[in-house]
């Protein structure tokens, strides 16, 4: 779940890449990839580090996967290190591309890229495609299974003798590439040249609001989960006559609120040409005045007003009875650690300004490959990203434990038991992951993105910070807009 960076640190990348372009303040920039002549050693130890922000049971998932891969790359050593949240990620390697130093791969999404790009470090990713020119390149590749057994051309697990080591292609082929969910897959090309791919899906996750389904099906008081926001400000009214003491429902990120709610709207919010910051208009300030007078009445909060990490804890609290967050943190809205749940727990789409234009926001973390003097950390970088976002079994262990959606299409998925047996499962409370990912494919065709360019991680930012002024009213909602576009402005200009 992506969370707020610190202006503070911001601030001061955002001082030295301005006045001095982050190469010039210790940046090595590395020269454009060119595959090298004789293609990738395997006589050579490469070794290559990966930035994320997994938690333990992820990093153990990686862990387990990393070790078939570096069977079939024996010569490929995989350094990874969990940086914290998704801005401990980001501000570390601003922080490290400014001294002259970057990981090989890292999480990320499309508005970190354009930040990094600023440095020029990040490998534009065309020639790996299926219609690269890096095409019909091979590589040499031991032949493995999922489980991590060397196998023969065949298929067939070797019993003894060496392993056989075969020519794989280096890029991805039609058929790999196919395997991608286009809505995924096409995230990677986000950037103000849109004719320049810089990261591949990684796992994907969505905003969804999940409710206390005992409260609501309660035969004194049924309620009817809310499909639109004039639906949730009858049904807020109606909850407080029922429990006076909670706060119907909270939104984990203000950031991701406002986003969405100039989507749902059709308002402008930011462009990748110039006035680059559109948000500070009418249209918006109506919305968040609305939310501002929902605030005051008690229907709503956020995490960062109510003072907790995520909206979750209030829900499982039974603070509030319906929490809107990351399906990839869909077990945290429910105990799982024992063999019965405080409530049962449903899902359902974010409220929508107008059914005839569902908008919901894509998020999870997505790859991308920096550049690297050495060529052959580069074709080592790739093959690691390649290999990870090409496998549905990973997709599918990481999808289990946390909601992350696969990245991949469903007919790849469905060839997958394990996958299929989880989905089928799908019904909330123990299988909660299950029914997060499952909603949340339901509403694939409806995800969104917003423009990257350089400004846009600050952009979101201060649009988050707007919302919080305005709800809580130390700011006017005039000034509140108008501070957060001065902040934009002043630092990258129109």
């Amino acid at each position: 779940m992506k969370k707020k960076l610190g202006a503070m640190l911001l601030a001061g990348a955002m001082a030295c890449s301005v006045a001095f372009g982050l190469t010039a303040c210790g940046s090595k920039r590395a020269s454009d990839f060119v595959m090298p002549e004789g293609g990738f050693d395997t006589s050579k130890d490469v070794t290559i580090t990966f930035y994320h922000q997994m938690g333990g049971t992820l990093q153990n998932i990686l862990n387990d996967y990393i070790a078939i891969f570096e069977k079939m790359y024996p010569n490929i050593h995989v350094e990874h290190t969990p940086q914290g949240d998704w801005s401990g990620v980001q501000s570390t390697i601003v922080k490290e591309l400014q001294g002259g130093n970057h990981p090989n791969i890292a999480y990320c999404y499309s508005d970190h890229v354009a930040q990094y790009n600023v440095a020029n470090a990040v490998q534009p990713l065309n020639s790996f495609l299926a219609d690269g020119s890096l095409k019909g390149v091979t590589v040499p590749t031991y032949l493995v299974d999922t489980e991590g057994n060397y196998i023969d051309e065949e298929g067939n697990i070797l019993d003894g003798g060496e392993p056989v080591l075969a020519d794989r292609p280096l890029g991805l082929t039609a058929e790999e590439q196919a395997m991608y969910n286009p809505i995924y897959f096409n995230e990677g090309y986000s950037f103000e040249d849109s004719s320049i791919m810089y990261t591949l899906p990684w796992i994907k996750s969505t905003e969804m609001m999940f409710y206390n389904k005992d409260f609501f099906e309660d035969p004194s008081h049924p309620l009817e989960v809310p499909k639109t926001w004039d639906d949730m400000e009858a049904l807020c009214k109606r909850i407080l006559e029922i429990d006076p003491t909670c706060i119907p429902f909270g939104y984990d990120s203000e950031e991701n609120w406002f986003i969405t709610m100039c989507e749902q709207l059709g308002t402008e919010y930011t462009s990748s040409s110039s006035p680059k910051f559109r948000f500070n208009n009418d249209k918006n300030k109506e919305f968040v005045q609305k939310f501002k007078e929902w605030k005051d009445k008690g229907y709503c909060t956020t995490s960062a007003l109510s003072g907790v990490d995520y909206t979750s804890d209030l829900f499982t609290n039974k603070n509030i009875y319906m929490s809107i967050g990351s399906t990839g943190g869909a077990t945290y809205n429910t105990d799982t650690s024992s063999s019965t749940v405080p409530f049962e727990v449903g899902i359902a789409p974010v409220p929508q300004a107008n059914l005839e234009n569902i908008k919901l926001i894509s998020q999870g973390p997505s790859v991308c490959i920096f550049k690297d003097d050495d060529p052959q950390k580069v074709i080592a970088s790739w093959l690691f990203v390649k290999f990870f976002t090409t496998n549905p079994l990973y997709q599918t262990e990481v999808a289990m434990n946390n909601g992350y959606m696969p990245v991949l299409t469903r007919d790849v998925m469905s060839e997958i038991s394990a996958y299929n047996t989880f989905i089928d499962n799908a019904n909330g409370s123990n299988y909660l992951t299950a029914q997060a990912v499952k909603v949340g494919m339901d509403y694939e065709d409806h995800y969104f993105v917003s423009p990257a360019f350089y400004g846009s991680s600050d952009a979101r930012t201060q649009v988050g910070l707007l919302m919080q002024a305005a709800l809580v009213g130390t700011k006017s909602i005039d000034k509140a807009f108008q501070d957060a576009l001065s902040e934009c402005v002043g630092k990258y200009g129109n």
